[in-house]
């Protein structure tokens, strides 16, 4: 029984040590990350002022800071953040409240503003607890109350429940609370009103003690989404009766990356039956007038981690199909069911099976592999359960790599991921890998003294010294060779990137400008958080490094390796960015249109039945108002998006999600 040992003893190494500051007499919570813990939140009263510490282990990133509230008639007239942001940085967040002029301060923003009624200032930084601040000063005035710097907060009593814990019975309320996402936040106050818990399987805050109900919560929570979900469904999601046609419109044709102009496309049921030069539509068939407009096979998103939310943002952007490369398996498989059988709105998902070693930089998995038998147990199961390929992370021994690769390659899986550490791109693609994923492990190839790529060295490095890469070296030229003798491709989720070296507190996320207008509120206000810390005198260098990491991919694309459109981000928009950028990288509109869709199934072995506007194929299709293979921009414009024969209108789901048109 050494496996579990090793797995114990790896979750609490994962664990930071609580501050010997925390009093005893503190209220603690557990964090949880995918159910191992990795955190602590602690509440306590000292000198008339309510505070708070929280902090967890997210593979070496991840918050720490200490918060101080003075409240008035339930509302914070007084707010003190500081510690440190999930990326490290410096945090220092300042709310006030004086003779009726609300002032507030941070990194990201600075501001004040008179008011005239009970206003709740959400902090840019604060801990958990300030959720359920908020909740009952909600409730306190009648379900409703007005947010700070901007917005209306609205709450809402959802189901009472009883938790369960270790022979314990507690009973608790579930709210969901709406003005901070794309949908309600759900969280969990005792009969007191005190906070009790909040979160989703991904991560998730729980009083001390009670750790073993959060499953249940999430259940409980997970069936009030899944009505709202069912009612979308219903709502928004439309069968034709009849075939559906698209009249006189410009069709992209995949396989020669050019637009045909003038053509009929026609669907019957899932299926494209008909495609040829405009002519009168067939009786009885429902017309879509798409002159001027170009129809273009459903995008894909090679790297996803689907969530609630995503299926409405990715069919509004025209995404139909993602690769979903980690996530809760149980989870994972319930949202698939429910999308293919109707009762939630999402796309089409290919599924991976992730896997990584115990550890202190542990992914956020329970699927933590010690040895080779344990592994390829694993690889047995995500085969039985559909999966089509493996994601292997950053704390997986080098010695797995090969014979789980093996493995992996016996069952038809293909074999992927981060560049476990120790192991260089160029020696994981040898032991087997056939593709990787983040441009960071392909800069990072060149950087060996960079021995522990399980910290965030594996971020602040390459940002520091890519600038310096020198794309004509031979051991560049090399790689690219490896790349290409073995049939590699690469996700290199370049959007994550941009954002890592370019964004900068106080100033809009630089890959969500065009659209930050037209998010929600408090949404928009995460944009400005920046995102690496940038030491003094390094502005410059992060900005070298990304133009030279645009230009190295430039190369990788001239050599013949296939980049793959991915965005381990936002869902949607986050696609649309990845585009542009490979765009800006030097790549054609046209052919970065073909590598998010039949490059993408080709992939993946669906481009007999996706990726192209074909008869016989399944009908994945976007109408676009404009020509995306000129104007790789021109993407974001989809006024009609169809998958498996369903249709959407993307003004009507971002209408469901708070996004202005």
């Amino acid at each position: 029984m050494l496996l579990p040992a090793l797995l114990l003893a790896a979750q609490a190494a994962n664990v930071p040590e609580l501050p010997k500051e925390v009093p005893a007499t503190a209220a603690m919570y557990t964090v949880t990350m995918m159910g191992v813990p990795a955190g602590q939140h602690a509440i306590w009263t000292e000198a008339g002022k309510l505070r708070a510490f929280f902090q967890y282990n997210d593979r070496g990133r991840g918050p720490k800071t200490d918060s101080t509230f003075v409240l008035q008639d339930g509302l914070p007239v007084s707010e003190q953040v500081v510690g440190n942001d999930y990326m490290k940085d410096p945090v220092s967040e300042t709310f006030s409240l004086k003779d009726g002029v609300a002032s507030w301060k941070s990194k990201a923003e600075e501001g004040s503003r008179k008011i005239s009624g009970p206003a709740f200032y959400s902090s840019m930084y604060g801990p958990p607890i300030e959720s359920a601040l908020l909740a009952r000063a909600a409730l306190d005035r009648g379900g409703r109350i007005a947010l700070l710097p901007d917005g209306e907060a609205r709450i809402s009593k959802v189901r009472e429940f009883a938790a369960q814990a270790g022979g314990k019975s507690q009973p608790v309320t579930l709210y969901a609370v709406t003005g901070f996402d794309f949908s309600p936040v759900y969280l969990w106050l005792d009969a007191k009103r005190e906070y009790f818990a909040s979160g989703s399987t991904w991560q998730a805050v729980v009083r001390e003690g009670w750790e073993s109900a959060m499953p249940e919560l999430i259940k409980a929570q997970e069936e009030a989404s899944q009505q709202r979900a069912r009612e979308q469904a219903q709502r928004l999601a439309r069968r034709p009766r009849g075939k559906l046609v698209f009249h006189d419109a410009s069709v992209f044709d995949a396989e020669s990356a050019r637009v045909v102009p003038h053509q009929d496309v026609v669907i019957d049921g899932n299926r494209i039956v008909a495609m040829g030069p405009t002519a009168a539509p067939p009786a009885g068939a429902e017309v879509i007038e798409a002159a001027g407009k170009t129809l273009i096979p459903g995008l894909w998103d090679m790297h996803a981690h689907v969530s609630p939310n995503d299926g409405l943002l990715n069919l509004a952007a025209g995404v139909t199909t993602v690769r979903d490369l980690a996530n809760d398996v149980d989870e994972l498989l319930a949202r698939k069911r429910r999308i293919e059988e109707g009762t939630e709105i999402g796309t089409r998902i290919v599924m991976a099976g992730f896997m990584d070693g115990p550890g202190p930089y542990q992914g956020p998995t329970k699927v933590l592999v010690a040895d080779e038998k344990s592994g390829r147990e694993w690889i047995d199961k995500y085969a039985a359960l559909g999966m089509v390929q493996i994601k292997l992370y950053s704390s997986l021994k080098p010695e797995l790599v090969a014979p789980l690769a093996e493995a992996a390659h016996k069952k038809g899986l293909r074999v992927s991921g981060h560049i476990p550490s120790g192991l260089t791109a160029s020696e994981a693609v040898n032991l087997g890998y056939d593709e990787i994923q983040h441009a960071n492990f392909l800069v990072l190839n060149f950087m060996p003294d960079v021995k522990d790529t399980r910290t965030p060295a594996r971020f602040t490095e390459p940002a520091r010294r890519t600038g310096d890469l020198d794309l004509g070296s031979p051991a560049v030229r090399q790689f690219i060779q490896l790349l290409r003798n073995r049939h590699v491709t690469l996700d290199p989720t370049l959007s994550v990137f941009e954002s890592m070296f370019l964004d900068r507190p106080g100033v809009m996320a630089v890959g969500f400008r065009t659209v930050a207008d037209r998010l929600p509120v408090q949404i928009r206000r995460g944009f400005l958080a920046g995102n690496l810390p940038v030491p003094p005198g390094m502005d410059q260098k992060y900005r070298a490094s990304w133009k030279k990491m645009l230009a190295f991919i430039r190369e990788l694309y001239l050599a013949g390796i296939p980049i793959e459109a991915g965005t381990d981000s936002m869902a949607g928009f986050a696609l649309h960015r990845e585009l542009e950028i490979d765009a800006e990288a030097g790549i054609p509109a046209a052919e970065v249109l073909r590598l998010a869709t039949l490059g993408a199934a080709r992939i993946m072995g669906f481009e007999y039945q996706l990726g192209s506007v074909r008869p016989g194929k399944l009908a994945d299709l976007v109408l676009i108002d404009g020509d995306p293979a000129a104007r790789i921009s021109d993407v974001r414009k989809a006024v009609v998006t169809v998958k498996d024969g369903l249709v959407y209108r993307p003004a009507e789901l971002y209408e469901e999600l708070g996004v202005k048109p």
